[in-house]
């Protein structure tokens, strides 16, 4: 079984649009959470992830829209939730309401969590993976959060951040994801991370234009 992991998409349609343009043939998608958030497209991305038919987590930002209330936000964070909560609808909004914290896959094999196996709010960068978090029988637990992409490999599994496709900050600009590649037989795993350029310019006019924090726009250049 061949995969697609994305995370914190982050409302960030050209990234998305170019992760999905270069994604390789999968047989299924699976998100860590934070489609909204950010940028200024939480309904488009909202939909597209609904389009692929992702198996989708809840991230922070998701249940901060979701709940109408914060978490910790700076004031960039914060005006990304306002802007999403003005342009979703109450479908949309209902279907990121309906998200759960963590998600298994495939029997088990895979966990999908937002920050930690433990909570959904605790960033857990790569460095800090452990194998504590391949659970029961999952042979792939599957985070995001940080907007950092690593991967380690463990006797019991693999751990992976897919990194952040639609506000990277590991110093890298480019839109991140990853291909997760499980032999039904041996159960081996394999992970490829994998980067592609997109528009930023577009996204810092776009930030511009819904009068969202400028900074929104322009750190996506450093990745940070």
């Amino acid at each position: 079984m061949r995969y697609g992991v994305v995370a914190d998409i982050h409302g960030n349609l050209p990234a998305f649009e170019a992760v999905i343009d270069a994604m390789p043939a999968v047989d299924r998608w699976l998100c860590a959470g934070d489609i909204v958030g950010y940028n200024p497209w939480p309904a488009e991305c909202v939909a597209r992830v609904r389009e692929l038919d992702a198996a989708t987590v809840m991230g922070n930002h998701d249940r901060a829209v979701a709940s109408d209330t914060g978490f910790r936000f700076n004031s960039m964070a914060a005006a990304g939730v306002s802007y999403a909560r003005e342009k979703l609808d109450d479908d949309a909004i209902d279907w990121l309401a309906a998200l759960p914290n963590r998600r298994t896959i495939d029997g088990g094999e895979i966990l999908i969590v937002h920050g930690h196996p433990e909570n959904p709010d605790r960033y857990t960068y790569p460095e800090e993976f452990d194998p504590g978090m391949l659970e029961d029988s999952a042979r792939v637990t599957i985070t995001g959060h940080t907007h950092v992409q690593g991967v380690r490999e463990f006797e019991e599994g693999v751990v992976m951040n897919p990194g952040s496709v639609g506000q990277p900050r590991d110093g890298d600009p480019e839109a991140a994801f990853a291909v997760l590649d499980i032999d039904t037989e041996t159960k081996n795993v394999n992970v490829e991370t994998r980067r592609v350029a997109y528009d930023i310019d577009r996204v810092i006019n776009a930030v511009e234009d819904a009068e969202l924090p400028r900074k929104i726009g322009t750190r996506l250049r450093d990745g940070r």
